[in-house]
């Protein structure tokens, strides 16, 4: 009986180890915090949300989105997602010009 009350609890934990890793993973997703903008703006035109709703999770969805490029920053880990960048260098020196 205490082996498979252990079992059994050692499986909820793990259950809920799981859900709380995802629940982490979700939170700190760029994508689904766009997502989730973008969602509550198609609400808002379709009168299915107000303006103040909105503004108030707006601003929570764009703090949450400063506090992970910060932390990326900080762990120095800088998520580029699938945009691509450009750099234009000009160098200015000793070199003759025609």
């Amino acid at each position: 009986m205490i082996i498979l009350d252990r079992l059994l609890m050692g499986g909820i934990g793990f259950v809920l180890d799981k859900i709380a890793s995802s629940v982490d993973a979700e939170m700190n997703d760029e994508r689904s915090l766009r997502e989730e903008l973008l969602a509550a703006q198609m609400r808002l035109e379709l009168g299915e949300m107000d303006e103040e709703d909105f503004v108030e999770l707006e601003r929570d969805i764009l703090a949450r989105l400063r506090e992970i490029r910060e932390e990326q920053q900080a762990a120095g880990a800088i998520s580029l997602g699938d945009r691509g960048f450009a750099v234009d260098v000009t160098f200015r020196g000793d070199h003759e010009t025609e």
